[in-house]
């Protein structure tokens, strides 16, 4: 980890505990700050702020006290990505003109470790563990190591201290991270794909969510890169306005990108990579992830043979996609991690036989007849549940399905959704929807959805 100054002896104000909180409050006290943390839940009980309150941390929790912003004078406040800049607390901070920062970028100021940050509506998280794995292949032929950090739930700030300048941190960020990020340099930099009506609640416009996104490559160096989706023409032309560094593209179809996907090869302008028919993950979608990790990996130093390695074997990442197992005939897949329609209409399509499909969740207020033509080709019913079923509902009545089951939970679907498969069919739960009006997250969800189908396994 490099020693830096910036912190030293400054008063910060930590809000939001969480791991990042935790992770970033225990690295700053490390570079000499003193510090504050606040928390509107009750932390009496809480391990990791009694131990930090062990180190002389100040625990401020149950509340946020707006008046503690003007009666101290602090250098920093450090937020936690979830929470809203609608919060009263980081209002009264704006208005005081007090600089407000995030752990990836504290984190990253201080790591040995050359570092990438992928980012993208959907695909980050494939993307990042693809990346990671074969950068972890390459590497380990000389002893050194590539982590997977970030949003995927890792925090930076747990893996900086350890990471050397001959390791790699893959890192996810998501845009709630990127939003309060001013100064980040990574070696490479990718937007895998951004898309409209995605998390619109915290953005509040497609243009905030798009600048969010570009602070992934705006401070980046020209010696640096930065890879861009060549079919997302939309934001193309201001992705290449934005970013110094040398800009490179892919695309699923267009042979005029960087890399590209054609003849059922991943490919380059150079070589072919892989035959798509070998890789493990299912869907087109996964390709491309598949294309972003490999061109990442080859800057970074790579050969083919570790992207074949990796690529070949993995299985997916838990709840994006992720196959369950095989039930009497019945191919089971959790893709709880669909938590908007764009991931649900890159999941549909992903397979060829037919499909039952489990969905539903939040109401944000959308549609959803975009689904429509994909429901048509590829799906036979449908069970729906929670804020979200009669909508979705509406959709596939459109979509001329004649199956279509409507229940209160998931755990009722789920039965349901068995009953009305065949042997050869596949039995996909991707929601299209937010967790939140029954579960607290996607994770949760998945983790609820894999245990019922091993309920299923045992009737």
């Amino acid at each position: 980890m490099r020693q830096i100054n910036t912190y030293q002896n400054k008063n910060i104000l930590v809000l939001g505990l969480g791991k990042s909180g935790f992770a970033v409050s225990k690295l700053l006290l490390k570079l000499g700050a003193k510090l504050t943390l606040n928390d509107q839940a009750d932390l009496s009980k809480n391990q990791n702020a009694q131990e930090l309150k062990k180190k002389g941390v100040r625990v401020i929790d149950g509340r946020h006290p707006i008046e503690l912003l003007s009666q101290e004078s602090f250098d920093y406040l450090v937020k936690n990505p979830g929470i809203p800049y609608e919060n009263p607390m980081v209002q009264e901070a704006q208005k005081l003109n007090l600089p407000i920062i995030t752990e990836p970028e504290i984190a990253l100021s201080v790591s040995e470790a050359p570092y990438i940050c992928i980012t993208g509506s959907n695909g980050k998280t494939t993307t990042v563990m693809l990346t990671q794995k074969i950068l972890a292949r390459h590497l380990a032929k000389k002893g050194h190591h590539a982590y997977a950090v970030g949003n995927i739930g890792v925090p930076i700030s747990e893996v900086v201290e350890k990471a050397t300048k001959n390791d790699i941190l893959v890192c996810e960020t998501s845009s709630f991270q990127l939003l309060g990020v001013t100064d980040i340099n990574p070696k490479v930099a990718a937007i895998i794909d951004i898309y409209h009506n995605v998390h619109l609640d915290y953005h509040k416009t497609f243009a905030n969510y798009v600048n969010a996104k570009l602070n992934v490559t705006k401070t980046q160096s020209p010696d640096h890169y930065f890879l861009a989706n060549f079919d997302q023409k939309d934001i193309l032309e201001k992705e290449r306005k934005t970013t110094k560094a040398k800009f490179i593209t892919f695309s699923e179809n267009d042979q005029a990108a960087d890399y590209f996907i054609a003849d059922g090869y991943l490919q380059n302008q150079h070589e072919k990579i892989m035959k798509t028919s070998d890789m493990k993950l299912p869907g087109i979608h996964n390709q491309q992830n598949a294309l972003v990790a490999s061109a990442i990996a080859q800057i970074m130093g790579a050969d083919i043979a570790d992207i074949k390695a990796v690529l070949t074997t993995f299985a997916g990442a838990k709840h994006r996609l992720q196959y369950v197992m095989t039930l009497e005939g019945r191919k089971i897949y959790n893709d709880s991690k669909s938590t908007n329609i764009e991931a649900a209409s890159v999941a549909i399509p992903a397979f060829e036989d037919p499909e039952v499909w489990i969905a539903g969740g939040l109401d944000r207020g959308f549609t959803f007849d975009s689904l429509i033509p994909l429901l048509k080709k590829h799906v036979k019913a449908v069970v729906l549940y929670g804020q979200t079923r009669y909508l979705l509902a509406d959709a596939a009545r459109k979509a001329g399905i004649k199956h279509i089951l409507i229940e209160n939970t998931l755990q009722e679907a789920v039965p349901k959704a068995y009953e009305l498969t065949k042997p050869g069919d596949v039995m996909l739960f991707s929601p299209a929807c937010a967790s939140w009006d029954q579960f607290r997250t996607f994770e949760e969800r998945g983790d609820y959805f894999v245990n019922f189908i091993k309920e299923l396994k045992t009737k």
